[in-house]
């Protein structure tokens, strides 16, 4: 097998595939639970409050690898076996949430109060004033650091191989670099296409911060 062959060309495109749908899964669970969080942190009861701080500082006080270990390998034990790819999927999704769940917190806390009691004044729920007025607004102070942690992720799944997911680095790793030798040229290579992978990311995070400063400027 020579190093671009139409074989090993076809294995890196289908672990890139699986590395793309690794991120799209683990990104719209990941942001399901930032917001799940983030209000909790938000919220009157101080239960929910304590619950949702445990979560978000225990998830960012421990290493990614150990959760992603620890979902595969532990879980069993309780008698939960998840397939690799839904354990990945939940480990990231779990591990960035919780950094998430700090910029919905932080975004919402940023809008000034002024208008939550303009909003009070117009007779307002709080349902109204959170739908309303508050969260259009900081929906879009929250974009520039979602786009960032997206980024985050990516990266993150390089880990999942670890737990024998066949994703990108996987195929390089474990198949084509066993059985080419080509060690320098096929990790150059998985940089470039994690770039590359990368790269709508990038440039929609700059996008949406050149929006978000906008914004800011003329508020």
């Amino acid at each position: 097998m020579t190093l671009l062959s139409s074989d090993a060309l076809l294995l890196l495109l289908k672990g890139a595939g699986v590395t793309v749908q690794l991120l799209i899964y683990a990104s719209i669970l990941g942001f399901i639970i930032a917001f799940i969080a983030g209000f909790g942190r938000l919220s009157r009861f101080k239960l929910v409050r304590v619950i949702t701080l445990t979560y978000v500082e225990f998830f960012r006080g421990t290493s990614l690898l150990v959760q992603l270990f620890w979902f595969f390998y532990v879980l069993p034990f309780f008698g939960v076996s998840l397939p690799p790819l839904l354990v990945g999927v939940i480990a990231l999704a779990m591990n960035y949430g919780a950094y998430a769940s700090e910029i919905v917190r932080g975004a919402i806390v940023s809008i000034p109060k002024s208008q939550t009691e303009a909003a009070i004044a117009l007779n307002m729920s709080r349902f109204q004033r959170m739908k309303n007025v508050i969260l259009p607004q900081a929906f879009k102070l929250m974009l520039p650091g979602f786009g960032n942690i997206s980024i985050e992720m990516l990266k993150g799944t390089a880990l999942v191989v670890l737990i024998g997911i066949q994703d990108v680095t996987y195929i390089v790793k474990e198949v084509l670099i066993p059985s080419t030798g080509a060690q320098l040229e096929l990790y150059t290579l998985l940089l470039f296409m994690y770039f590359l992978i990368a790269l709508p990311l990038i440039l929609m995070a700059r996008w949406l911060e050149k929006k978000a400063s906008v914004g800011r400027e003329s508020a």
